[in-house]
């Protein structure tokens, strides 16, 4: 039987999904064979598994970390937000169906046996099992029935570490605040961990002294502000913040329901590359190239497009002859019109961009695949990408249909070859999420927007998984570095 350690958050965005990734690493890198665990995980940010099933992007990256390949038991639940207080509600991977957060809290308790189900098979076959909490376990509104936070620490007699954001301010009152509102799970709280901290520590180290003598709980460690390359979760990611302007600027519309906003993350490798991400018109600029990018709504979103007068700025940007990708529901607004027959995302039909001469239908199946393959017949401003080969995974309830030619040739994880994307002049749309991930892919891209200033080519090509291992391992040792892990293991070790 596994043994198993938690990490939670005094609030979202505290990086309880960081340094569970970090855990994962380092226990991987001793030896063990460590599976990640996120009993219920929600976010927009999702991935797929070779055996096309849904999982949250974060214990994605945690098995990267840990030197496993993606398991949808990792994540039995997944709720990924669909707009108008409901969310589509993804069980073992598949999708049961979209509830209102009032039908979801009614009806959860029937999920507790998937979750049984899953951390079970995988104790069976792991050494190490660590667990990410979700938000705040001092939520107490909804800690009735909870498997998630405190619940799931009792059902896995997991001890657990407390992870407070020093950066917000007021940690030490979120830290004993969160375990004086849970005194009946005082035993399991066996470290706390400051993260984000900025200066000098001996400034901080009285502070130290007195929370652990206020709750009786070892302070294990202060993690310094770093910025890791490593996806997140959701949309209070930094990312979106995180702009400095630079010779080349790519910018990708902050859809409100954006999604998979990972897929950009590769052009971050690039020295001369800014990613900025458009809130309205007026921080639109004169970008070199626009990306449109995932989202959990595409009709919405489109409607959203509209009513906030970024369609006009996007058709200008059309008009300059300046490139414009669309990926998956950026790649749909792209159409002429989109239909929803059935009621997946809203009623009726929505006029899209225009861009491309298509139409989108949705379906009542989510197509949810990994894919290969190589970009072709791409006439006109992306006819670069001709030959560039990538890998990526498709996850999307509509279907593109075209009178224009396909633009790449693509092989899905059963072997089974299909064609996906259309282009038309400056505006390219696909299906592939990760597309960008390839060397080839972003490289040539880069090249394009380097030539039209008159540049040379970039000297690198960013190999993603190389610099992910890079980042993965900084981390580490970087928690290595400032977190006491031999109490880590002790407590691991001990448990509750």
């Amino acid at each position: 039987m596994a043994k198993s350690i938690m990490v939670q958050g005094t609030a979202s965005n505290a990086g309880k999904s960081l340094i569970a990734a970090g855990l994962c690493r380092i226990f991987a890198n001793s030896g063990y064979k460590v599976a990640p665990f996120k009993s219920q995980n929600m976010a927009l940010n999702s991935y797929i598994t070779h055996d096309g099933l849904e999982l949250g992007r974060a214990q994605a990256v945690q098995a990267e970390c840990a030197k496993v390949h993606a398991d949808v038991r990792f994540n039995p639940i997944l709720l990924k937000p669909t707009g108008n207080k409901t969310s589509q509600v993804i069980i073992q991977g598949e999708v049961y169906g979209n509830m209102t957060a009032q039908e979801y809290y009614k009806e959860k308790h029937k999920f507790l046996k998937n979750i049984k189900e899953s951390y079970e098979s995988l104790s069976q076959e792991y050494d190490i099992i660590v667990i990410e909490g979700a938000g705040s376990p001092a939520e107490i509104n909804l800690n009735k029935n909870d498997f998630v936070n405190m619940g799931m620490a009792e059902m896995a007699s997991a001890p657990v570490l407390l992870v407070g954001d020093i950066d917000r301010g007021g940690v030490f009152a979120s830290l004993y605040g969160t375990t004086a509102l849970l005194p009946d799970y005082k035993n399991y709280f066996k470290g706390f961990i400051i993260n984000k901290f900025r200066g000098d520590k001996s400034i901080l180290e009285p502070g130290l002294y007195q929370i652990e003598e206020l709750t009786g709980i070892s302070v294990l460690g202060v993690m310094p502000y770093e910025r890791f390359l490593i996806d997140e979760e959701d949309s209070l990611s930094s990312s979106f913040d995180n702009y400095s302007k630079k010779t080349i600027d790519i910018a990708v519309i902050r859809l409100p329901q954006i999604s998979n906003f990972t897929d950009f993350s590769v052009f971050e490798h690039y020295d001369d590359v800014s990613i900025r991400y458009i809130k309205g018109v007026s921080d639109f600029g004169e970008p070199d190239l626009l990306i449109i990018p995932g989202t959990k709504n595409t009709i919405s979103d489109m409607r959203y497009l509209r009513s906030s007068g970024l369609i006009s700025k996007i058709i200008k940007h059309s008009e300059s002859g300046k490139g414009i990708i669309g990926v998956c529901g950026g790649y749909q607004m792209l159409c002429d019109s989109l239909y929803d027959p059935h009621g997946v995302e809203s009623d009726g039909k929505e006029i899209g961009l225009g861009l491309i001469n298509a139409e989108t239908i949705f379906e009542k199946e989510k197509v949810r695949t990994q894919v290969h393959g190589t970009f072709n017949n791409i006439s006109g401003y992306f006819s670069f990408l001709n030959g560039a080969k990538f890998e990526g995974y498709e996850i999307h309830m509509g279907q593109t249909n075209s009178i224009l030619e396909n633009i790449s040739v693509i092989i899905d994880n059963n072997n089974v070859n299909k064609k996906d994307g259309l282009a038309c002049n400056n505006i390219l749309g696909t299906y592939i999420h990760g597309v960008f991930d390839s060397g080839e892919v972003s490289k040539a891209i880069v090249d394009k927007l380097r030539q039209e200033k008159g540049l040379e080519n970039s000297d690198n090509m960013a190999d993603i998984k190389l610099l992910k291992e890079q980042e993965y391992e900084k981390l580490a040792y970087i928690m290595q570095e400032n977190i006491n892990m031999k109490k880590v293991y002790e407590i691991l070790e001990k448990g509750v």
